[in-house]
């Protein structure tokens, strides 16, 4: 009786070896295979868990125009200025557009903020596809410092005949909570902290 539980035991432990083995290899295979998902889907998750397309639809629809209208707000919280560099663009659906925003950073101290996007009207957020963004990362921004922030992105053609117009707003967060808090009691923080910046730049000028 002992010498059957011995051999059943021993049974079980090479079955449990080969189970964690088997779960060892898995765990190397899934960034292969999660690399095929993302090529056979066109989507990738970027590190804040959202779902981008990883390449761009090869049909142009050249017969039909779309205009995208772009706009932007800093939060309460956040001392920056934020604005599109153009108001409107007009695309063919399928065509890979770029587009660019700028940030100004007021504080008199580095500033970290995350872009939040959102498209209207509703029906064509799942045929805007933003392939490059600035809200796919926090953005930091040094004291008084200007940035360009780019973005390349796709009208999906299947977007809907009646669409003719699809507006892009972001939503500027500041992306600490106390800094956040910080600025967040008054707009005439912003504009002190503002104020600092250009006079400490102007103090920092040769004079003549």
């Amino acid at each position: 009786m002992t010498t059957d539980v011995r051999q059943a035991n021993r049974r079980t432990l090479r079955k449990l070896v080969l189970v964690v083995i088997g779960m060892f290899g898995f765990g190397y295979a899934l960034v292969p295979l999660y690399n095929v998902f993302c090529d056979l889907t066109g989507l990738r998750l970027t590190d804040q868990g959202r779902s981008t397309v990883a390449a761009v639809v090869d049909e142009v629809d050249k017969d039909r125009w779309v205009t995208v209208v772009f706009t932007g707000n800093a939060m309460s919280g956040l001392p920056w200025e934020f604005k599109p560099k153009q108001t409107s663009i007009r695309v063919h659906p399928g065509e890979a557009t770029d587009a660019i925003y700028v940030v100004r950073n007021l504080a008199a101290e580095p500033i970290a903020g995350q872009a939040v996007p959102s498209v209207t009207p509703l029906k064509a957020t799942s045929h805007f596809k933003k392939t490059e963004c600035f809200c796919f990362t926090r953005q930091e921004l040094q004291a008084g410092e200007v940035m360009e922030m780019p973005l390349r992105f796709v009208v999906d053609p299947d977007l809907p005949e009646d669409v003719t117009t699809v507006t892009l707003s972001y939503a500027f967060f500041n992306a600490d909570k106390v800094s956040s808090k910080k600025y967040a009691h008054s707009e005439s923080g912003a504009r002190r902290e503002q104020a600092a910046v250009y006079a400490s730049a102007v103090n920092a000028a040769p004079q003549g």
